[in-house]
């Protein structure tokens, strides 16, 4: 627009100093010294003034996104609120197209009422993924949560759980008390379970400058090499790896398709046939390269885990991590590296138990009681209670449980030439593992019953855990006929209890 002198250019910079001069104002003035940071929203700003204007005694009540309850920028709020005790209700609502039918089906509102700084109540009235005003009123739907419910469950921030019944509660404070979340800020230095630290290596949109199509790269006179990368000369550019690329323990889930039809999302992913996943030598297609020159990880051999930042409590999944080869990665597909006090060994060692937890059907069901919009942010994913490192040392028959997942784990990722510097630390020199779907079924179903036993769950626990995921449910019966996923865990929770871990069982 500015090379073209078109007058819309114009309108933008008056509309885009607006907009920072707002948020200056809203930031300076002192008014808003909660709400007011980041990507500032008016409805927070509204929550904020509203509290200053309340009587010590009185009530607020308003309608308001349900980020309010759950978005690490409204944290300080939020948490302040319920962790008080001021917190009287929190009704959280899908839109649906129900109450506001100009708005998005899937944004979420919610009723929050809470009391001034001298008003405060036993436990809060909660209820989440509401869809009428009727079932608000459904006491079977309704859990009252106390001050410390909420801090239990997210001690970092105190936002709000999303409980759908009192047995979701039930279940996930239960293993709070027995599990420590993987990073816990409320002491300084912050003590972590695991030694590992977030990163985001290249914004999709801020570093956009740097991304080369492949028939760009092409026209230059770059030309292919092993591992799914291009070189000219000395120089070398890997593929942008995107969230939509991966699955769980598949680094070739899918390939990047460009749709120029589609103006909102014209990246699609095409998902990896049954004959590339055999190959050993397919690579996915990402949609861009970088050279190797514009990015700070020089080490060229090194592997880490990643996962899926795009994503919702109503997926498939929710919670999808995989080994990933050196690549550049996008900031839809986080990556988890070593922190300053952990060498790559250690890192090596430590890593298959990390990527399994993460991948548990448990974690899982514990991740989506947190998100409430299409993110699985850090916030939340340093919030999720994980196995204790102590107890992949114990054994359980003849069996080392780290031993055991680090195969697993093993013959789950490396399908591919591209992970052999990953095999090499996992002790193995031999040729990627062949893709074979129903081997992959019971490698991740003993994992999953493993997990659920590191996590203290009984079989009925684990059963009402399986049922919460209603898409495994229907894929399962379309392509088996019944809830293969299910009667496999709850099968091999028995054979984990009796220490065997080698008996491939039949439903």
């Amino acid at each position: 627009l500015e090379a073209e002198n078109d007058p819309l250019w114009e309108d933008y910079l008056i509309a885009q100093a607006a907009a920072e001069a707002g948020s200056r104002v809203a930031r300076e003035c002192g008014d808003y010294p909660l709400l007011s940071g980041g990507d500032i929203n008016l409805y927070s700003l509204f929550v904020e003034r509203a509290t200053s204007l309340i009587h010590p005694w009185g009530l607020i009540g308003l309608l308001c996104p349900s980020g309010i309850a759950a978005d690490k920028g409204a944290a300080k709020f939020f948490g302040g609120v319920s962790s008080t005790g001021r917190l009287v209700a929190l009704y959280d609502f899908e839109n649906k197209k129900t109450f506001f039918p100009d708005i998005h089906a899937s944004f979420k509102f919610c009723a929050l009422v809470f009391g001034g700084e001298a008003r405060t109540i036993p436990a809060a009235r909660c209820a989440f993924y509401l869809h009428t005003l009727e079932e608000a009123d459904d006491p079977s739907r309704t859990l009252h949560l106390a001050a410390q419910d909420f801090m239990a469950v997210n001690p970092n921030t105190g936002a709000a759980p999303i409980f759908r019944t009192r047995r979701d509660a039930d279940i996930t404070t239960a293993i709070y008390r027995r599990q420590p979340v993987l990073v816990d800020r409320r002491s300084e230095p912050a003590q972590r379970v695991w030694p590992v630290r977030y990163c985001t290596m290249f914004h999709m949109t801020n570093d956009s400058h740097l991304f080369k199509r492949r028939d760009e790269l092409d026209a230059q006179g770059w030309y292919p090499v092993d591992g799914n990368r291009l070189k000219k000369g000395t120089t070398e550019a890997v593929p942008l790896y995107e969230g939509k690329m991966v699955q769980m323990y598949d680094h070739r889930a899918a390939n990047v398709v460009m749709n120029t039809d589609n103006l909102h999302r014209p990246a699609q992913q095409e998902a990896s046939t049954a004959a590339q996943h055999a190959d050993p030598v397919f690579s996915p297609t990402p949609q861009f390269y970088i050279s190797t020159s514009d990015m700070r990880q020089q080490n060229q051999d090194r592997w880490v885990i990643a996962f899926k930042d795009v994503t919702a409590p109503t997926n498939v999944r929710t919670m999808i991590a995989a080994i990933v080869p050196f690549a550049a990665y996008g900031n839809t597909l986080p990556v988890l590296i070593p922190d300053e006090t952990t060498s790559n060994v250690e890192y090596a060692r430590l890593s298959p138990s990390l990527l399994a937890n993460f991948n548990s059907f448990a974690l899982d069901f514990l991740a989506r009681q947190k998100v409430q919009g299409q993110h699985l942010n850090w916030y939340i994913v340093e919030q999720l209670p994980m196995i204790r490192l102590e107890q992949f040392e114990q054994v359980l028959g003849k069996t080392k449980i780290a031993d055991f997942v680090q195969e697993e784990v093993l013959r789950l990722s490396y399908t591919a030439h591209d992970l052999a510097p990953f095999a090499r630390d996992m002790g193995y020199d031999g040729v990627p593992f062949v893709w074979d779907e129903d081997d992959r079924r019971h490698r991740t179903a003993r994992l999953d019953a493993l997990f659920f036993h590191l996590y203290g769950l009984s079989h009925d626990d684990a059963a009402y855990i399986l049922d919460q995921f209603p898409i495994v449910r229907e894929q399962d019966e379309k392509a088996h006929g019944r809830y293969l996923t299910k009667e496999l865990i709850l099968a091999y929770m028995n054979a984990v209890a009796a220490g065997d871990f080698t008996t491939v069982v039949k439903v």
